[in-house]
């Protein structure tokens, strides 16, 4: 397993001579001039065990500590300090300081130390990961719903939990995904590995690669250090590729690869690695249509849907809405310190209404909204936003009348779509990742939908 350390001392042939003496043990070494400049590396890099020298101009060593402790407090820190004297030891075993090393320093007595710092991390670090598998286990009273559609979603976990399958979730944005590809890991035969996330369009496509796959130092301008890449995070656990369809044509088929042979290539490293990895792909786009038009790779697809578990939408599965919204009031009511005994009669009949068309998400931002203002113990029918009502007074949510069909229905479906979007926008402001948000999709999704729609922002904003 590859650790990350930062060396910290003024002088730069001592960093170097450590540098080489700890990257002979599958450790990737960051330095640092000063106790400033070692700050802005832990903001910047995941770093597992500083190793500080006990006096530098500026802040030193004594100071440093102190950082961290206040900003890292799970980091181990080594002093180095060329005095030896049990008073600087002693301090700094007082201040939070792993252990000390004295200058000059044998190399086999540096290597035990770190390897019991490292070990000390690794430890932090799977309590940390199992307390997060536990609340997340706790968490699965989430994936609440007794409707059919969705008993059927509940099925197909228990079924394919226990396997290695590739799994392709499908559905609309909020209908839960990430939630679901979570139950499926957290109850599966890798719970007690890494749970990995990314999504695939929150990334900018050129930086896309090397958090996939991980980077060497130099390889491109701002490579400062080693990097690894999510893969190998995952390593004989779980990585969640959440919105796929967005990935690059590029970079598919180096996606591909690796599903296929198990391997990887970091950027700007020619030697392969091996990754054991079960995988877990969303999409709230029709990977098909996709494929035929000539922006999804066919091979992938397939290599994705070995088990494909579609998603309902919150307006088909009606019956699940009254007792979602009663578990988000308990919770988000618990941590805002308000205790709810549920929802009015005239409430619940308003959210079953209304078409949800952000789904799971957009009923959480409502009832969130619903516990903030409501004053009572009940959440009333006036506490929920008003958008809901809007739907309603339309029709309840239908967008066309009983026995008509649309003469061209993709017209038909952008107009809807611009619907929903203006509505967004007003609602935000004008502010368009708050609009996104409320509708359920990503910002990168919703620009797209934008220019596609013809929306100029500044005309309705005013």
């Amino acid at each position: 397993m590859t650790h990350n350390v930062l060396v910290v001392d003024d002088e730069p042939k001592l960093c170097d001579l450590l540098a080489s003496a700890l990257s002979q043990n599958d450790i990737v070494v960051f330095t640092a001039g000063n106790g400033l400049h070692a700050l802005k590396v832990l903001e910047c890099e995941d770093i597992d065990l500083v190793i500080s020298d006990w006096r530098m101009p500026g802040m030193d060593g004594p100071q440093l500590l102190a950082e961290i402790k206040s900003r890292f407090p799970q980091l181990p820190v080594i002093v180095m300090t060329a005095y030896g004297t049990v008073k600087n030891a002693v301090q700094s075993m007082r201040n939070g300081a792993f252990d000390y090393i004295a200058k000059p320093f044998d190399i086999d007595e540096l290597d035990i130390t770190v390897n019991k710092a490292l070990q000390f991390r690794d430890i932090l670090k799977d309590n940390q990961r199992m307390r997060a598998e536990l609340d997340e286990h706790r968490q699965i009273d989430s994936l609440i719903g007794d409707s059919p559609s969705f008993r059927r979603v509940l099925h197909a976990i228990d079924s394919v939990r226990e396997s290695n399958a590739t799994i392709l979730l499908t559905g609309e944005s909020g209908t839960g995904k990430e939630m679901v590809a979570r139950a499926i890991h957290t109850h599966g035969n890798r719970a007690d590995k890494p749970f990995v996330a990314v999504n695939c369009a929150a990334i900018p496509e050129g930086l896309l690669e090397s958090e996939m796959f991980g980077h060497r130092k130099g390889a491109f301008t701002g490579a400062v250090a080693d990097r690894v890449g999510r893969f190998q995070q995952a390593d004989k656990g779980t990585l969640f590729l959440d919105e796929i369809g967005e990935m690059p044509l590029a970079l598919q088929a180096k996606i591909l690869r690796a599903l296929q042979e198990r391997v990887i290539e970091p950027v700007g490293d020619p030697r392969e690695r091996k990754v054991d990895v079960r995988v877990i792909a969303a999409t709230n786009k029709n990977l098909l249509d996709a494929v035929a038009n000539k922006e999804f790779r066919e091979d992938l697809y397939y290599r994705l849907n070995v088990f494909p578990i579609p998603l309902p939408a919150l307006r088909e599965r009606v019956e699940d809405i009254a007792p979602l919204a009663r578990h988000f009031a308990h919770t988000l009511g618990a941590a805002a310190g308000k205790r709810f005994s549920g929802f009015s009669p005239q409430a619940l009949q308003a959210m079953a209404r209304y078409s949800w068309p952000g789904n799971i998400r957009e009923l959480q931002n409502c009832v969130e909204r619903a516990t903030i203002v409501a004053s009572g113990a009940v959440i009333e029918e006036e506490d929920l936003p008003a958008y809901l009502f809007a739907s309603s007074a339309n029709g309840g949510g239908t967008l066309i009348a009983e026995g008509s069909v649309p003469a061209d229905l993709e017209a038909a479906l952008a107009e809807v779509e611009k619907t929903y979007i203006l509505a967004a926008l007003a609602q935000s402001n004008g502010v368009q990742a708050a609009a996104a948000q409320l509708i359920g999709i990503s910002e990168r999704s919703f620009w797209y939908r934008l220019k596609k729609l013809g929306i100029h922002v500044d005309k309705i904003v005013r």
